[in-house]
């Protein structure tokens, strides 16, 4: 039997060629190559084509549009965005929860949001108003993935119509009738705070919204309170207000100078506010007043400088400079964008919108501020015309992302926001006061099912 076994492996050896030749293996390594430098051409082509497609319903993750200097393309990410937007946001309506009217008009009504439109804060209105129009809109709280609560109480306490206390309790009041709120612990529910106080507004923030989406141009308010209430991890850094006028792109109210024109090499324009940063500027101003314009600006009475005067002397320079004050960010940065002019943060702690589509190496300058002195002017000065010019020219591709424009404009700030919020969607709702059982029925400590939840209910 053995004999006749190595019998039958000789007579298949020598009736059957051997099974890769010299020949065959030069043949694969040429398919290989092949296949590697064929794939690589066409990768790049589809990138390439990708970049320019411009996707008519504005769901795309793309943004294409065209501006004086030709065609000009945003995109997203895939990767925790997905590849189109899908977002439900339902929005609370000011008459159907008790309390929500007093946040947005005060306790007496006569705010009106037309009045709480104006000036750097102006963005919990236009926010708001531009959801109520938006495609993204549901009226069905139960397909909706997020829930926007409208507040402008920002403007509400600065015009006296409401104090710190009735905020606070304002906001308890309102939380407490909203079963979707409990629901979820407010993972899902997006609140507005348009200013350097960002969630302090509501002084009780970290013990009802901790968990829930805050809009907010503040990253840092360490300042003045034990901790930040922003969380990068979930709340969204959006754009200041900037004044609309400013952001047409016919008949704005100022138009940015040719840089052969303008009289200085840099400029601050902003108040000491006590802040070192702030004064050290205005110090370096007095040395070197042909480099670094800081005159002293008048904000109230008879010789308030006004919104044109304003603008005026931001263009007149090269570099805007926009160092900390009472918060990290300055609504100074966006502004700059708009009369071509270089903006230079000198706020160590600052947060800026949309991380994960713009390169602010390309469009910006960040400056330690333990360097404020004659060093930062002579850098300033170093810097070729024709690199501020390249920057000047990106940042007007980029700035559309700072204005709060229609949802039918292929470039905005929501369109950056819905980006934003639709990473921040979870298709599980859970919180310490939600229980759910073999049935999928959903139930509270006290095994009532979600659908027959009253308020006033207890908040987790």
């Amino acid at each position: 039997m053995g004999s006749i076994g190595g019998n039958k492996g000789r007579l298949f050896a020598a009736h059957h060629a051997p099974l890769c030749t010299r020949t065959h293996q030069i043949g694969s390594l040429l398919l290989v190559l092949t296949t590697f430098f064929l794939t690589r051409l066409l990768d790049r082509s589809f990138s390439t084509t990708f970049d320019h497609v411009s996707i008519s319903s504005g769901s795309s993750r793309a943004i294409s549009f065209t501006d004086t200097t030709g065609s000009v393309s945003i995109s997203w990410p895939e990767r925790g965005y997905g590849s189109h937007l899908s977002l439900k946001i339902y929005v609370y309506d000011e008459n159907e929860i008790d309390g929500l009217k007093p946040l947005m008009y005060g306790k007496d009504g006569r705010i009106t949001a037309e009045a709480c439109l104006k000036g750097q804060w102006g963005t919990q209105v236009k926010i708001h108003k531009l959801l109520l129009k938006s495609r993204y809109r549901t009226t069905k709280k139960e397909e909706a993935d997020l829930f926007f609560v409208p507040a402008y109480v920002k403007c509400v306490r600065m015009m006296g119509g409401l104090n710190d206390k009735e905020i606070n309790h304002t906001y308890v009041k309102v939380l407490s009738q909203m079963p979707y709120f409990r629901r979820s612990g407010g993972r899902d529910h997006i609140f507005v705070f348009p200013s350097g106080a960002g969630a302090h507004l509501f002084r009780s923030w970290a013990t009802y919204i901790n968990r829930s989406i805050i809009l907010t141009p503040e990253g840092d308010r360490t300042d003045k309170k034990d901790t930040s209430s922003f969380n990068t991890w979930k709340d969204i850094i959006i754009p200041g207000n900037v004044d609309d006028r400013m952001t047409k792109t016919e008949d704005t109210l100022v138009r940015p100078l040719p840089l052969s024109k303008r009289r200085y090499l840099a400029n601050y324009l902003g108040r000491a506010q006590g802040k070192v940063g702030r004064l050290q500027l205005i110090e370096l101003a007095k040395q070197f007043p042909d480099k670094l314009e800081s005159p002293e600006l008048k904000f109230s009475g008879p010789d308030k400088l006004g919104r044109i005067e304003y603008f005026e002397h931001l263009r007149n320079a090269k570099f805007c400079l926009a160092p900390r004050g009472e918060s990290s960010w300055s609504l100074r940065y966006y502004e700059s964008y708009f009369v071509e002019c270089i903006p230079v943060i000198i706020s160590d702690q600052v947060e800026l919108p949309f991380q994960n589509v713009i390169d602010y190496t390309q469009i910006s300058i960040k400056w330690p501020s333990t360097q404020i002195g004659p060093q930062l002017l002579e850098y300033l000065e170093s810097i070729p015309d024709e690199d501020i010019e390249r920057m000047i020219g990106r940042g007007r591709q980029l700035r559309c992302l700072w204005v709060y424009a229609p949802e039918s404009e292929p470039c905005s700030a929501l369109h950056g926001i819905l980006w934003e919020l639709q990473r921040k969607v979870r298709h599980f709702h859970q919180s310490a006061e939600t229980f759910w059982l073999h049935n999928r029925s959903i139930v509270n400590r006290n095994l009532e099912e979600f659908s027959h939840w009253k308020p006033p209910m207890l908040l987790p």
